[in-house]
């Protein structure tokens, strides 16, 4: 059964279920899951919230790298670890690997042993989220936020490496039409698809815009689809948009079931 949410801070569940949403999607790295006083204070909010917190995003703080020179592997499997613990606490089914400055490869890098931390990294994933509950959706970014996993093609083929139940792979809609990615990938990889962004023209509110969605569901009903679809996107009027959006979104998924 598809389901429907926004990407949004905790404090934004009420409003969310107020409209008629299925889940929110919230940053995990607002978690503080390297601060364990300060997280234990906020991880209240997140298994109290009046809407499921199916979904994690922003999955890295921003200090913390994962290619190129500045690795810290202790810290990173410390954090992973803490990741699944603290989803597992809260009933998500979802973490997004997006976290493009973290795994952009600096100047001088080696592709290949970029590739090969990446692939370290997901294989650390894999064995701290068995038996979560929580599976790892990679995401793949347009190429002005990052240099590594550009296309949910490639995006797969990491995830085959890895050939782990807990790693998948996201769609989103919005890094899509920015690199004019076709649009039949999602059928193309339908075994591999876990969870799915959308936006619309200019990053905003999905039915605001010129975004093809029609070929988009038509894609992803193809595919078979069956999952959460979240909102990733700015919000201008949230009382207008945010209850247009969802009609919008069922009105164009409705095939999906």
């Amino acid at each position: 059964m598809v389901a429907y949410g926004w990407c949004r801070g905790i404090e934004d569940a009420e409003l969310l279920h107020k409209y008629g949403y299925d889940y929110i999607e919230c940053p995990l790295s607002a978690l503080q899951l390297e601060n364990e006083v300060l997280h234990r204070e906020l991880l209240r909010a997140y298994k109290e919230s009046p809407l499921p917190v199916y979904a994690f995003n922003l999955f890295f703080p921003g200090d913390i790298k994962v290619v190129g020179p500045d690795v810290e592997p202790e810290r990173i499997r410390r954090y992973v670890y803490r990741a699944a613990q603290a989803m597992h606490e809260i009933g998500a089914k979802i973490s997004v690997l997006g976290s493009g400055g973290a795994r952009n490869i600096p100047d001088g890098w080696e592709r290949n042993r970029a590739e090969d931390q990446m692939l370290h990294l997901l294989s650390w994933i894999s064995e701290e989220f068995t038996g979560s509950g929580v599976t790892l959706a990679i995401e793949p970014l347009n190429k002005k936020e990052t240099n590594l996993i550009g296309s949910v093609a490639e995006a797969v083929q990491f995830a085959k490496q890895i050939n782990h139940p807990a790693i998948r792979v996201l769609a989103d809609f919005y890094h899509m039409d920015e690199d004019s990615e076709a649009l039949d990938t999602l059928t193309a990889n339908k075994d591999w698809l876990a969870h799915i962004h959308i936006a619309d023209t200019g990053r905003r509110s999905p039915g605001t815009g010129q975004y093809p969605y029609a070929d988009f569901a038509a894609q992803l009903t193809a595919a078979g689809y069956k999952g959460g679809i979240s909102a990733e996107c700015s919000l201008q009027q949230p009382d207008e948009e945010l209850s247009a959006s969802l009609t919008f979104m069922k009105q164009q998924f409705h095939r999906l079931g």
